[in-house]
């Protein structure tokens, strides 16, 4: 860990390449991150099974990839199949559990989660797996800074999905209607809005989302059946620290997790790098819990 220290400190170049990569990866996480909290903010739902629609995903750039199709091509059609997807699981699951408490929900969502992650181990079986985008290498400042070119228009297209979520938000008449649903559910209903239909729109949508960031994951990293949880627990901290409804606090927490991730992995090994989002995920919690205990003080 020392010598790692003393490397970024002897060769201030090395922080150039970890922050670029930390941003790259964490706009990912951004739209992994949004998709929850798109779910949370609006039905009430924890989705435990986040992480494994993105690797659902990444599997449908991966089926593109095999049969010689540039996985790029597979991002618009794989989030349109996670989305209808998204409705099925909705009318045949989340809508029992929507009204319920939140022990039955977690446990649904969860549920939900397994028979995923065991449906992509019986097609595709337990080893890692890559889609190769065929896009090549940037090298910059003298050959010292690396960014691949998929990283890049990863960033660009999580950039694109996220102002359209926003102008969708704003400007349809759907995106109005889920926006009230979140605000207040029964006076979205007594104004006419099918709560349900809102309900089962935000679920798809957010697979969709899971859907084309699995996708980009599998053309960066690698994918793999049990490799969900690890995105789950990532959205979970962004949510928890950026908070509902705030697009901007989740973009920015996104980022900083990316960032945070790379250089935990250089300093204390990849070994570590997943120990390290676990640990900011109960500061955070822990962070939250002493702000409501101040208030409620407060309030006394």
């Amino acid at each position: 860990m020392w010598e790692n220290l003393q490397i970024l400190f002897s060769a201030p170049i090395f922080n150039v390449q970890l922050v670029l990569n930390g941003l790259m990866v964490g706009a990912v996480f951004a739209l992994i991150g949004y998709g929850l909290a798109l779910v949370w903010g609006v039905t009430s739902i924890k989705n435990l099974a986040q992480g494994d629609f993105v690797m659902a995903g990444g599997y449908g750039a991966y089926l593109f990839s095999k049969h010689g199709i540039n996985p790029l091509y597979a991002i618009l059609p794989t989030a349109l199949v996670m989305f209808v997807l998204g409705w099925i699981l909705y009318r045949l699951i989340v809508r029992r559990v929507i009204q319920l408490d939140l022990f039955t929900s977690l446990l649904a969502t969860f549920g939900l989660a397994i028979v995923v992650e065991q449906a992509l181990n019986l097609a595709f079986g337990p080893d890692v797996r890559t889609a190769r985008s065929g896009l090549p290498e940037i090298q910059m400042l003298g050959n010292t800074v690396t960014v691949s070119w998929i990283k890049l228009v990863s960033f660009g297209l999580c950039v694109l999905l996220a102002i359209a979520m926003v102008l969708y938000m704003k400007k349809s008449r759907m995106g109005q209607a889920i926006r009230a649903t979140a605000q207040d559910p029964r006076a979205a209903r007594v104004l006419g809005v099918n709560t349900d239909r809102v309900y089962a729109l935000t679920f798809s949508i957010n697979a969709a989302i899971c859907g084309a960031a699995g996708a980009l994951i599998a053309m960066i990293w690698v994918i793999q059946p049990f490799y969900g949880i690890a995105y789950s627990v990532r959205a979970f901290v962004i949510v928890t620290a950026a908070g509902l409804g705030n697009l901007p606090g989740v973009i920015l927490t996104a980022l900083g997790l990316g960032v945070v991730e790379q250089y935990s992995g250089f300093i204390l090994g990849a070994q570590l790098q997943q120990a390290t989002v676990v640990t900011l995920l109960l500061v955070i919690l822990v962070w939250r819990q002493v702000l409501l205990f101040r208030q409620r003080k407060a309030l006394q």
